[in-house]
């Protein structure tokens, strides 16, 4: 196999491997506090909403050293025990209990922000200026597949379910806890990317961090602190230049909209009494739909590589502009008490009668303004910082896991309709600055005769 295909090859394993993990975790922290509501023990007191705050604060604080662990142990070993923290936590809601719960959620936090680190890593070793937007696509697309499959499973299991009974848990999560295994050990299928310059490497295998390439049995204790030194203090560098401080509200915009379609427009479907008694089941069907979404974007604006000769922005105002409609039609759709609504739902009514068809056109919205977002920012980045990508994705991660965080902090005590005037807001500026991030990167690729990306 060429160089090229077998970076391509990577790509597709890493899609794969997170696809396998996120159908576990992301359909997990969908139906998390549905599932938590209808918990027959009376011994457990958490909250999906402040686990999720949790994970997303220690994943914020985290990536300040997971560039640190990366550089040290590689990103193959990274994302595998990171995702091996990602499968404890899905299977600590087999038998639940309050303290287990909360120190999952500490964990994963922390593995989070390095398997994160790990997959920008990967995904910029194995990528080129010209591959980065097509490559940034691939993976996004497989990774959002997780989202059709999980909800896909989530509905054929609870359809007709009013009450979700400790026996469909135990076997939901018992289902997704082996799905996630599976994605950890995808990973040690990566191989390490052929050197450009030498085509003779091609028979070395396992992928290695670009700071430890250069030798392995000479590495000293000292040394690998020294690694893990620079690589901090190289995060640190990248947080305060200008282009990471504007991309900063585009990327902390895609924290609070992370929450809304991830945990919070779940439990407001399955709040909606007059949505039915299957309103329980619609947490799936439109996990399905922002799946498609998310898939569809990927696949048109990454893969496809289409609107590269017009830049990143039309791509991202696309996406604002899907976002607001959905915003829009919720606003007038969904009861405004719904997200803090108990387990028997809400019986309020918004501005129009309640339409399944319409809150499920949302749930796509959401999901295909988020990948429009997510891919640009991820392509966007890859060429700004590609000599710097684990710190520089650590910065990513650290924005956006933080405003993630906030967002579930917050979703314990807003009304819905605070909660979506926070999101436009947010969006709109975000947006803006992109624009202006995206403007010099255009001027610094021409300045340095950079192929078009």
């Amino acid at each position: 196999m060429n160089p090229e295909g077998k970076r391509l090859l990577n790509i597709v394993i890493l899609g794969f491997g997170f696809m396998f993990m996120f159908t576990a975790f992301q359909t997990c922290g969908n139906i998390e506090q549905t599932v938590i509501k209808s918990f027959n023990s009376t011994e457990f007191h958490g909250s999906g909403y402040t686990s999720m705050a949790i994970i997303y604060g220690v994943f914020s604080a985290s990536n300040l050293i997971a560039p640190s662990v990366v550089a040290v142990i590689g990103p193959q070993l990274s994302m595998f025990f990171s995702g091996l923290l990602y499968s404890g936590y899905i299977a600590m809601f087999i038998y639940p209990y309050t303290w287990s719960f909360y120190t999952a959620s500490v964990l994963v936090g922390i593995g989070a922000a390095v398997l994160w680190t790990a997959q920008g890593n990967v995904l910029t070793i194995n990528s080129n200026d010209t591959t980065i937007g097509r490559n940034s696509g691939i993976f996004w697309a497989l990774l959002q597949f997780s989202l059709f499959f999980g909800n896909l499973y989530i509905y054929c299991a609870w359809h007709g379910h009013v009450h979700i009974t400790d026996k469909d848990r135990q076997t939901v999560f018992i289902s997704l806890t082996v799905i996630s295994l599976v994605g950890c050990f995808l990973f040690f299928l990566i191989r390490k990317p052929d050197p450009e310059s030498s085509p003779a490497e091609v028979s070395e295998s396992l992928l290695q961090a670009e700071s430890t390439e250069s030798s392995t049995a000479s590495s000293s204790q000292s040394g690998l602190c020294s690694q893990a030194l620079n690589a901090f203090v190289q995060a640190c560098k990248i947080f305060v230049t200008k282009e990471m401080m504007l991309l900063s509200i585009s990327i902390g915009y895609t924290g609070l909209e992370l929450t809304f379609y991830s945990g919070v427009y779940g439990t407001c479907i399955g709040s909606m009494t007059r949505f039915g008694q299957d309103a329980k089941s619609l947490i799936g069907i439109s996990g399905i739909c922002i799946g498609i979404g998310e898939i569809l974007g990927g696949g048109v604006f990454g893969m496809l590589n289409k609107c590269n000769r017009f830049g990143r922005n039309p791509v991202v105002l696309l996406g604002l502009i899907t976002h607001f409609i959905a915003f829009y039609l919720i606003f007038l759709n969904i009861a405004s008490d719904a997200p803090l609504a108990p387990e028997a739902g809400t019986d309020l009514q918004a501005y129009i009668s309640p339409s399944v068809s319409v809150a499920l056109l949302c749930s796509f919205l959401l999901g295909l303004g988020d990948s429009c977002f997510n891919t640009q920012l991820l392509s966007i980045i890859g060429f700004m910082f590609r000599d710097n990508s684990a710190p520089a994705f650590a910065v990513f991660k650290f924005i956006q896991s933080i405003m993630a965080a906030l967002a579930f902090f917050y979703s314990n005590y807003l009304l819905l309709h605070w909660q979506l005037l926070i999101l436009v807001l947010a969006g709109f500026l975000g947006s803006m600055m992109f624009f202006v991030a995206e403007w010099m990167a255009e001027s610094s690729r021409r300045e340095s005769d950079y192929d078009s990306i």
